[in-house]
């Protein structure tokens, strides 16, 4: 245990003896499923990563184990800095969204920031229902262009 002054360790690389760089579990202090399950989605998406999975070691402990195998020796510290770097894109993306789509906080009241999202999100399942409602339009037309029915 880190003792006063000192700096806990946020990333701990554990390796078996003789075991290959591609193959590495990585403890992720002070973290829990919020980080474990995204990162280990955005990892899973690269064609380089065999195996990619997570542990909490304990509901008492604030720890995951993250674990890391790639395929053709490539070291497993290089996907997991890029899931890190693409997770962080994404979190920045929805932010950016977020931000530009409602005013912000100092100008307006909770219960307008809640209608706004609420505004936002009838309009965002407006534009779903047109599109499923062209696409089955289309669907129709063509299954009955194509029928022997005239």
């Amino acid at each position: 245990m880190a003792g006063e002054g000192e700096k806990k360790a946020v990333l701990e690389m554990v390796q078996a003896d003789g075991a290959d760089e591609g193959c590495v579990t990585f403890v992720l202090h002070d973290e829990d499923h919020t980080l474990g399950n995204s990162l280990r989605y955005m990892i899973m998406k690269n064609a380089d990563v065999e195996f990619c999975g997570y542990t909490i070691t304990h509901p008492s402990e604030s720890k995951i184990n993250f674990r890391i195998q790639t395929r053709g020796g490539i070291p497993a510290a290089e996907p997991l800095r890029r899931g890190l770097n693409e997770l962080s894109d994404v979190c920045q993306h929805v932010l950016n969204t977020f931000q530009g789509l409602f005013p912000s906080q100092e100008s307006c009241g909770e219960a307008d920031l809640v209608l706004s999202f609420l505004n936002w999100r009838k309009q965002q399942e407006a534009n779903l229902n047109f599109h499923a409602r062209n696409r089955t339009e289309k669907e129709t037309l063509g299954v009955l262009a194509n029928s022997n029915f005239k």
